[in-house]
């Protein structure tokens, strides 16, 4: 198996897992649990990581690094409120408005 991603935080693994189990990639948890050892085992060694079949390894990276990726678009403006919005968004956050169709607030 190999290892295709860790990092301090469990959520940010749970979230990387989550991401290649959408692609039916499937992934291997490892050092959940292993915190408590910080200290007696390097600190990287500690963290949570996602282990994937070795064949699955190009197609876990991939799917890491799009998920990853910036969204594209442009930020946008609600007509309602006048509030800016990042484009990743397709409705306000200040007043609940719709993003309208052509990518008109």
């Amino acid at each position: 198996m190999k290892r295709v991603y860790r990092a301090a935080s469990l959520l940010q693994v749970a979230h990387a897992r989550n991401v290649l189990i959408t692609a039916g990639i499937r992934c291997e948890l490892r050092n959940q649990y292993l915190a408590g050892a910080l200290g007696d085992l390097p600190m990287m060694e500690t963290w949570p990581q996602l282990y994937v079949d070795d064949g699955d390894e190009r197609f876990a990276l991939s799917a890491l690094a799009r998920a990853a990726a910036a969204p594209g678009g442009t930020p946008w403006t609600c007509k309602c409120c006048g509030e800016q919005l990042e484009p990743q968004f397709t409705q306000c956050w200040r007043c609940g408005a719709e993003l309208g169709p052509g990518g008109s607030g």
